[in-house]
């Protein structure tokens, strides 16, 4: 295929558009609960070089050894030397690769849809959002627009490296997260619907052309491709046989959990919801509305095959059918997550790319052409203005869409002055080591304390001690992080259980309300005797920046 200069640029264009979205402080944001839970689930891999696919949680092994890359190139070999930026660099990356591989269907789209749709994909506020989250979300969908794209590169080529390649990138969806069957399902209907319309205008002649252009040769070579891929991944390299069953096994265990957990439980419409029209409380509007009007345009424009020229309307009736067939799928899950939309919401962007182009292509006369191409560059500039509110101002405002179930910038502070009073203990535990122990208990019921345990991943391992109940047989730390549920036992742990003269009191470790999430408050206590020690002896510097007011009285 030949690649338009002007096109090419703008493309690249959009690419920068993207990075410069994607790439900033990715350290600004506290870790979500399910990043941080990827993120100490990667250190195994990293440090012991062990990963084991878990049919029950985690999701697929990709993100996994993904973040080996990144992690190398910055020569760290523990957790504690991993940061951020190494973690999300990862969905970056690829998010960053799905404007770039829009190159490849420049032929396939029409060179103007192929740069609007490069432009949106890089300004959409969701997809810059979830670009920088350390989850599976945006190396699915890359993974899934690869098999599209070096699929549809096989049919204009039938050369057998496109067949590979999407083998390939099948195989990498399936490693990836389970959900890859509905993006699978999804493709093979939207196949299925495109041939039967073919069939239906151009005859079984047509039909029969089309299937010919599959060579057998090719297509066992892709599948193979796609089992190797899948298999070695899902067997850890083949450390781990059982894997391949575990990877079927899995949907049992997300089946159940899609149709009982209550939690992520939400109607039909909250993805469309979501993009058309959002506002909580007292917050600002977020809306992509331009991108869903722009696909229905675009739908529209598939199926009746008028309102552009120089496109394969095969390629855009497959992306209609496909997007549609995800976008129900998803509507009718009753278990949902913001970024699961990703899938739905990528193929939209490909069709409001030719809904754009068709739109004003739809304006014969000059001057409103001009105004409908202005509004459209507007609307546009308001999605790259919600993309930076999102990601750089309301990054952890829950009146932000986007932000879900996710901790507050309080996780930051609670980690610090826990790490800082860990050192601080630590000094005294040196110098007096009969008397002092370094321990902390972090206790949550149902265990929910993540993402505390990648932010506190420096502090000597085994020293803090993560439990769901207080246990009266396990001495008390000396650094206590509850939830106010627990307190009641806690209470009676402390104070009452121990005969006098065995009795420690308890100080608080934070100077105001700390909450993990909205709503959902943690709180700190230290042993009095140890920390009137720590200020007495005056361990250096330490006790000032987590005493604060404390230390002034």
């Amino acid at each position: 295929m030949k690649w338009p200069k002007k096109c090419c640029v703008l493309i690249l264009a959009a690419t920068v558009v993207a990075f410069s979205l994607c790439l900033p402080r990715l350290r600004q944001r506290p870790m979500h609960g399910d990043e941080a839970v990827h993120a100490v689930k990667f250190g195994d891999l990293l440090e012991r070089g062990d990963y084991t696919y878990d049919p029950n949680e985690f999701h697929g092994p990709m993100l996994n050894y993904l973040t080996l890359v990144p992690a190398w190139l910055a020569s760290a070999e523990t957790l504690t030397e991993i940061s951020e930026f190494t973690l999300r660099i990862v969905p970056v990356f690829f998010a960053v690769l799905m404007v770039l591989g829009l190159l490849l269907l420049v032929d396939g789209l029409g060179r103007a849809a192929a740069v609007c749709a490069a432009l949106l994909t890089a300004l959409s506020p969701a997809m810059v959002f979830y670009s920088r989250y350390y989850i599976q979300e945006m190396l699915l969908v890359s993974f899934t627009f690869g098999v599209i794209v070096f699929g549809y590169r096989y049919t204009k080529s039938e050369n057998i490296l496109w067949a590979i390649l999407t083998g390939v990138c099948l195989g990498l969806v399936h490693a990836t997260k389970e959900t890859c069957i509905i993006a699978f399902g999804s493709i093979f209907l939207a196949i299925v619907l495109v041939l039967m319309l073919r069939c239906q205008q151009d005859g079984h002649r047509g039909f029969i052309k089309t299937l010919k252009t599959i060579k057998g040769s090719h297509f066992i070579a892709g599948l193979l491709a796609a089992m190797v891929v899948s298999v070695l991944f899902f067997t850890s390299f083949f450390d781990n046989p059982r894997g391949i069953l575990d990877s079927v096994l899995t949907y049992g265990t997300y089946f159940d959990r899609a149709s009982q957990n209550e939690i992520h439980q939400h109607p039909w419409y909250y993805y469309l919801k979501m993009l058309l029209f959002f506002k909580y409380g007292e917050g600002p509007v977020w809306s992509e509305a331009l991108i869903v009007f722009l696909a229905v345009v675009g739908f529209i424009v598939a199926m009746i095959r008028k309102g552009i020229s120089a496109v394969d309307f095969h390629l855009l009736r497959f992306i209609a059918f496909y997007t549609l067939t995800m976008t129900i799928i998803y509507s009718v899950i009753r278990y949902k997550t913001p970024w699961c939309m990703l899938g739905f919401l990528h193929g939209m962007i490909l069709l409001a790319g030719v809904g754009a182009v068709a739109l004003v292509k739809l304006v014969p006369k000059v001057v409103p052409r001009l105004i409908v191409v202005g509004l459209l560059i507007a609307a546009s500039a308001h999605l790259g203005f919600q993309a930076y509110r999102a990601s750089f101002v309301s990054y952890a405002d829950s009146r932000n869409p986007y932000v879900y179930a996710h901790p507050t910038t309080d996780v930051l502070t609670v980690a610090r002055q826990t790490e800082e009073m860990a050192e601080v203990l630590k000094r005294l535990a040196e110098e007096e080591p009969n008397d002092v122990e370094m321990h902390i208990q972090v206790i949550c019921p149902g265990h929910d304390y993540w993402p505390l345990p990648w932010y506190l991943r420096r502090i000597e391992k085994g020293a803090v001690r993560w439990r769901d109940i207080v246990a009266d047989d396990v001495p008390a730390a000396s650094i206590i992080i509850a939830s106010p549920d627990m307190e009641q036992e806690l209470l009676r742990k402390l104070y009452e259980l121990p005969p006098p003269g065995k009795r420690n009191l308890y100080v608080p470790l934070f100077d105001t309300d700390m909450y993990l999430r909205p709503k959902v408050e943690l709180r700190g206590y230290v042993r009095k005797d140890l920390w009137d020690r720590s200020v007495n002896r005056e361990v250096p510097d330490v006790v000032d920046s987590i005493t604060g007011k404390k230390n002034e009285k």
